[in-house]
């Protein structure tokens, strides 16, 4: 059982999901949870694998700019806005209304961590970011960031999660972010830009 000191001491390097996760998820038995750093080359020959960064934030320097052309609302929203915004952003993924609900139901769930970015004027949801908080050790932790492919590459992703860090800035003592590596959206790459640090990489190995 890993303890909650060992946590906070090294959260992205003890495990690969939040504390809150870490207590009650049982790993299936076809699958398992490899740090870098116990890999091998040959080590696991029967197992697909997929990589995820894991990333650390500790809320002292944050950059937080909101667009003239963007409003960001947060607060109780409808779980489809999230979920057609969700998979209107990715091309091999998508998520159930009954999936992004769940989240409301977990002890984490704070409303005014769900955000969504809308133009001015047309009220166009463009981007949005569903976070968590664990008030028990103090931890944010960012489950959602997206944008509209047709969006990017104009900052609102960095606007996204700044708002988010900036948000907690004197509430959380630091946060996390995980993703997966080979996405073709490169998000590691934008969470680095909004002052992420962290080298551990986890590898989820699923039995072929």
């Amino acid at each position: 059982m890993l303890s909650l000191q060992s946590y906070l001491e090294d959260p992205c390097g003890t495990t690969s999901i939040p504390y809150w996760k870490h207590q009650k998820m049982a790993v299936p038995s076809n699958i398992k949870i490899v740090h870098e750093r116990d890999m091998a080359a040959g080590l696991f020959p029967d197992y697909s694998d997929e990589p995820y960064f894991r990333l650390y934030h500790d809320l002292k320097k944050i950059q937080n700019r909101t667009p003239q052309e963007i409003e960001i609302v947060s607060g109780e929203f409808s779980t489809y806005e999230f979920v057609r915004l969700i998979n209107a952003s990715y091309a091999d993924l998508s998520v159930t209304v009954e999936q992004i609900e769940s989240y409301r139901r977990t002890p984490v769930y704070c409303p005014d961590l769900w955000i969504l970015l809308k133009e001015r004027g047309t009220g166009t949801i463009i981007a949005g970011g569903i976070a968590d908080y664990d008030k028990e050790i103090g931890e944010l932790i960012l489950e959602w960031i997206q944008v509209l492919p047709q969006y990017r590459r104009r900052g609102y992703g960095q606007v996204t999660v700044n708002y988010l860090l900036s948000k907690m800035q004197n509430i959380a003592r630091f946060a996390t972010v995980s993703g997966k590596i080979h996405d073709s959206s490169h998000p590691e790459s934008l969470y680095r830009k909004c002052g992420f640090t962290g080298n551990d990489i986890w590898h989820i190995l699923t039995k072929r």
